[in-house]
C-alpha cells in the first residue's frame, strides 16, 4: 500500500513538471496579445521608444541593444516589467486601458524563458488588413473631410492615415488632455474616412459625441476618464463597425449599456471602475455573447466584523 502510494504521487509530480514546461506557442499565444494591445503603439505607423513588435527582426534588432527580450530570462527582459508594472506607473505597457490580465502576462514570461522563440513565417494583421477583413473598400477623402482634417491641425490634434497610401484615419485627442472640449470635436462629423478615435482623458460631455453620429466606419473609440454618461451612449448606436470601446472611469450604469446591444461588431468592451453591476454585465452577454468584458480588478469594501457579545457578568465570587 505505501508503495503504492508513493508511486502515485510520483506520478502526480510528473505531471504537474510536465505541465509547468508545458511550450507557450508564439502564433497562438503571444501574436493575439501583441496585436491586439502593443502594435498600435509599436508597430509599422508608430514606434514609442523606438521599438516595434510587429516582426521579429525589428524587435530582436531593438531588444539585442536594450534588452527589451531577453531570450530564457524574463526577469531581465524589459517587456515582461513594464507589462507587470501597476496602473499608476507611466512606464506600464500598455500605456492605455487596463493593464494585461494575468494570464496573459504569465504567458509573455513562459514565452521568454522558453527562449522566445518566434517563427519566421508569423505573419501580422495591420489597421489596413482588418479593414480589409470588414469588407469595407478603401476610402478616398472628400475636399471637405481634408478641411477638417486641416482644422483639426490648428487644434493640434493630427487626423493621420492608418497606413501609407490609405485613406483611413485615426485622431488621438487625448494628449491635450482638458483642454479638448465638445467644440473640439466639432470637425470630426466631416472626417467619414475616421477609424480610431480617441477621446480618453478630455472634457468633452455627452452633447459632444453628437459629432461622432455619422462615423460608421469608426473601429476603435476611447473614452475612459471622461464625464460620458448613459445619455451620451445612445450617440453611438449607429456606429455598427465599433469592435473597440474604453469606457474604463467612467459615472456609466446599466442603463448605458443596453444602448450597445445592437453594436453585433463589437469584440472588446472596458469597463473598469464604472457603475455597472454584474446583472448589467449579463444582459449585454445575452445580446452580444461574444463581447469580451473587461472590469478590471473590482475593489469590494471590507466585510465588517460581527458585533461582538457584550461581556457577560463575572460570577460572583
Amino acid at each position: 500500500m505505501k508503495n503504492s502510494l508513493i508511486t502515485a504521487f510520483g506520478i502526480c509530480l510528473s505531471s504537474g513538471v510536465l505541465s509547468a514546461q508545458e511550450k507557450v506557442d508564439f502564433v497562438k499565444d503571444i501574436q493575439p496579445i501583441f496585436e491586439k494591445t502593443c502594435v498600435k503603439c509599436h508597430g509599422p505607423e508608430k514606434q514609442k521608444g523606438k521599438l516595434r513588435l510587429d516582426s521579429k527582426d525589428s524587435t530582436f534588432k531593438r531588444a539585442s541593444d536594450s534588452q527589451v527580450i531577453v531570450p530564457g530570462n524574463a526577469e531581465k527582459s524589459d517587456l515582461y516589467r513594464r507589462v507587470t508594472l501597476p496602473q499608476s506607473d507611466d512606464d506600464r505597457m500598455p500605456n492605455e486601458g487596463d493593464p494585461l490580465p494575468k494570464a496573459q502576462v504569465d504567458l509573455i514570461r513562459d514565452w521568454i524563458n522558453q527562449g522566445a522563440i518566434w517563427p519566421d513565417a508569423a505573419t501580422f494583421k495591420t489597421a489596413a488588413s482588418e479593414k480589409k477583413e470588414t469588407g469595407l473598400a478603401e476610402h478616398k477623402p472628400s475636399a471637405e473631410e481634408l478641411k477638417a482634417v486641416a482644422q483639426l491641425e490648428t487644434l493640434g490634434v493630427s487626423a493621420r492615415p492608418i497606413a501609407m497610401n490609405v485613406g483611413w484615419r485615426e485622431a488621438n485627442f487625448h494628449l491635450l488632455g482638458s483642454n479638448v472640449t465638445d467644440s473640439t470635436l466639432v470637425p470630426l462629423k466631416s472626417i467619414l474616412g475616421l477609424v480610431d478615435l480617441n477621446l480618453g482623458g478630455t472634457k468633452i460631455t455627452d452633447t459632444g459625441l453628437a459629432n461622432l453620429k455619422g462615423l460608421t466606419n469608426l473601429t476603435r473609440l476611447h473614452l475612459e476618464r471622461t464625464e460620458i454618461t448613459d445619455s451620451g451612449l445612445a450617440q453611438l448606436k449607429d456606429l455598427k463597425n465599433l469592435t473597440y470601446l474604453n469606457l474604463y472611469g467612467t459615472p456609466i450604469t446599466d442603463s448605458g449599456l443596453d444602448h450597445l446591444k445592437g453594436l453585433a461588431n463589437l469584440k472588446n468592451l472596458y469597463l473598469w471602475q464604472t457603475k455597472v453591476s454584474d446583472n448589467g454585465v449579463g444582459n449585454l452577454k445575452k445580446s452580444l455573447p461574444k463581447l469580451e468584458i473587461s472590469r478590471g480588478f473590482e475593489l469590494k469594501p471590507p466585510e465588517k466584523e460581527p458585533a461582538k457579545e457584550p461581556a457577560k457578568e463575572e460570577a460572583k465570587k
